[in-house]
């Protein structure tokens, strides 16, 4: 095989589907995509434009429901993506609260997926079990999202169809262990029998290679793609993910059980501060960490304020490309590791 070099220009012409896939798992069968990479749903950016893209780049993407406050707006945004898809594969994110509470609409969700008829659905926060009879009646596959071996244990006996197992590294919602990804992949892949989707710190094709050798059968990407061209957010914010580093996040909500890993700012700095001196206080907290605050930054660029989610490897988003670049390079990376390991296992 010829050397590749994962940085080359020539990527910007590339087409995945016309490339010989590199990797087969239990993720590429279970989705139908060439490659066993996940975009992961991604509060208020995963819309269709998005998601199409993924699903053109040979991976899958998932629309968050929980980013459109009208359900005829996510049934829209559904239609959209399945157009712009052209008949490639791309799934729905359904946010489940911890506990139900007052405007939980999970139901009214899962009846929309199942009316339009989705084949993915990505879940994540409580146990997903008594929706799954209508989920799997509708032909609905379910992979959900869990930040400890203990959870997707208990989701692999509920009757998911594939399991993400988080690390302590990813944006977002790391649980309370912070338990990092190398560890829980391996804990992972040795007690489960479905398919396993490896997350959190995620974002060279290196650590793909890394997470299949582990025992997982794929990957779930979120912060290496918030760069992507298709990610509607201002400029200033994707120039600002280019310029940190892996130590420019904070952990805050730990008081209140909901830990969410994210960008360091103004807001993060101003949370930590309210924890330590009030705790758990959630109506003191609830001015700096309501989510419109973060969807505000997103649009006006202004990353000082919000808590926006981000994991540790944003130090790999280097430049501002279309999500095809990204996944591009991604899978030459992982060529050269697998030559690379190929060449130091011959010695």
């Amino acid at each position: 095989m010829p050397e590749l070099n994962a940085t080359e220009s020539t990527t910007r012409e590339m087409n995945p589907a016309d490339q010989p896939p590199t990797f087969r798992t239990r993720i590429t069968e279970l989705f139908d995509t060439r490659l066993p990479i996940v975009a992961s749903g991604l509060q208020w950016l995963s819309n269709a434009d998005y998601v199409a893209a993924a699903a053109h780049a040979g991976i899958i993407g998932f629309i968050t429901a929980a980013s459109f406050a009208e359900l005829d707006d996510l049934r829209r945004e559904i239609r959209r993506c399945r157009e712009l898809a052209d008949g490639k594969p791309f799934g729905v994110n359904i946010s489940m609260l911890p506990k139900l509470a007052k405007g939980d609409r999970v139901d009214a969700v899962v009846d929309l997926v199942c009316d339009e008829g989705v084949r993915f659905v990505e879940t994540a926060g409580r146990n997903p079990e008594p929706y799954l009879p209508r989920l799997h009646a509708a032909g609905i596959k379910v992979l959900h999202k869990v930040p400890t071996v203990r959870h997707a244990r208990s989701a692999q006996a509920a009757g998911v169809d594939a399991i993400t197992v988080v690390g302590a590294e990813c944006g977002g919602h790391p649980g309370t262990e912070l338990i990092g990804t190398m560890v829980q992949v391996a804990l992972a892949a040795r007690d489960l029998t479905v398919p396993l989707i490896a997350a959190g710190g995620i974002a060279t094709g290196a650590q793909l290679v890394a997470a299949l050798a582990l025992g997982a059968d794929g990957v779930a990407i979120g912060t290496r793609f918030l760069v992507a061209e298709e990610i509607w957010a201002h400029p200033d914010y994707k120039a600002r993910l280019i310029a940190a580093q892996e130590t420019d996040t904070a952990l805050v909500m730990e008081s209140l059980k909901n830990t969410v890993r994210a960008l360091r700012n103004d807001t993060t700095d101003t949370v930590r501060k309210i924890e330590i001196e009030a705790g758990g206080d959630l109506e003191t907290l609830m001015p700096h960490i309501a989510g419109r605050i973060g969807r505000q930054a997103y649009e006006s660029g202004n990353t000082r304020h919000g808590i926006l989610s981000l994991g540790q490897s944003v130090a790999f988003a280097d430049q501002v490309e279309p999500l095809n670049n990204i996944v591009c390079r991604l899978e030459a990376e992982a060529r050269i590791a697998l030559e690379q390991l190929d060449k130091k296992c011959s010695r």
